[in-house]
């Protein structure tokens, strides 16, 4: 046998075998004692997920109409949108994706009040911070782990005062070291961003999604990139574990 046959073999057994595990992984990762809410997606709801690229994921964004695929990129958010439209056929949920690429936090502030506001939710997702990071090493932004903390907060009071009764889901920011962006001088900096999101998540008993916890449990499985080619924006592959991984915790 080729050795480029081999490869191939060998590739096909990884993808296969971490495909097969991914169900494993989220369970593993979120326990019964984790803070899974019953009955948070309810007849009639708005759904909104909000954040950068990983949730944008090439959508477009001219009409912006919810419940529609070409609205929805090919990310987690559309895994998970079209989950809970198979799983809830018959509850009237309009769902929407306003991430945009690049995203800060600030960012989504300067567009919140068409982005968010305007649109009602009842169910607010958010994955925002990689960018906070991300872009202050190469000089593109002179952010910290405070600014982006103090940001969220704002924007999360101006999110219930608006609306006191939302449901807010606080999505865990992730890296995944030893690929093409991301290595290992990333983490220490980074936690600081992941501290801060896990905190506003506890103050404003919002839902939370350990992302980080399960792309470093699934690095057992298949290589951080076969998760992720560059750290930051996930594959195939990566895309499904989050969305299973976001439906497991709003117990969808």
């Amino acid at each position: 046998m080729s050795i480029s046959r081999r490869n191939f073999f060998k590739r096909a057994i990884i993808s296969t075998s971490a495909v097969a595990s991914i169900p494993a992984i989220v369970s593993s990762c979120i326990s019964s004692d984790n803070k899974v809410i019953n009955d948070v997606i309810l007849k009639g709801d708005v759904i909104l997920f909000q954040g950068d690229s990983i949730t944008d994921a090439g959508r477009e964004k001219r009409r912006e109409l919810p419940n529609n695929i070409r609205s929805f990129g090919a990310g987690y958010a559309f895994i998970s949108a079209s989950e809970m439209l198979r799983n809830m056929a018959n509850q009237d949920l309009v769902i929407y994706n306003r991430g945009i690429s690049g995203n800060k936090v600030y960012q989504l502030a300067e567009r919140w009040q068409k982005d968010c506001l305007n649109l009602k939710p009842n169910v607010l997702s958010i994955l925002i911070g990689v960018n906070d990071y991300w872009h202050k090493p190469n000089g593109n932004y002179d952010g910290t782990p405070e600014i982006y903390e103090n940001d969220f907060r704002e924007l999360l009071n101006r999110t219930k005062n608006e609306f006191p009764n939302i449901k807010l889901v606080i999505c865990e920011p992730f890296i995944l070291p030893e690929t093409n962006a991301v290595d290992e001088s990333w983490i220490e900096p980074f936690s600081h961003y992941q501290k801060s999101a896990a905190k506003l998540s506890e103050e404003f008993s919002a839902i939370w999604v350990p992302f980080q916890k399960v792309f470093t449990e699934a690095v057992n499985v298949a290589p951080a990139v076969f998760w992720t080619e560059d750290g930051v924006h996930p594959s195939m592959a990566g895309c499904q574990l989050m969305a299973e991984t976001w439906l497991k915790v709003i117990g969808v």
